[in-house]
């Protein structure tokens, strides 16, 4: 999760650096500024923190939660209508290894 200025054009393509970052090292959009991965193991969470970390902007801040596949996969829409990215689910995710 994250929240980046983006008042004056130099903050917006800081922000839409990042996110380009995170789009390139396989995340997914959840909502606006939040974003997930699978992670296979413990070792390749501390992969992509450090990747994270090294992408870091100096503005802003950035949040890491990390859950189990079982607490992904139990997490629930409460309220507007499901888009096509949200049909996207562990079952249906490919890892390379």
């Amino acid at each position: 999760m994250f929240d980046l200025p983006v008042v004056t054009a130099e903050e917006k393509q800081i922000y839409s650096k990042f996110r380009k970052f995170l789009l390139k090292d396989g995340y997914i959009m959840i909502q606006f500024s939040i974003y997930s991965r699978i992670c296979k193991n413990s070792d390749d969470v501390t992969k992509h923190i450090n990747r994270i970390r090294q992408n870091l902007p100096d503005k802003g801040n950035i949040r890491l939660l990390q859950v189990t596949e079982k607490q992904y996969q139990d997490m629930m829409l409460l309220c507007g209508s499901k888009v096509t990215e949200e049909d996207i689910s562990i079952e249906n995710m490919i890892v390379f290894e």
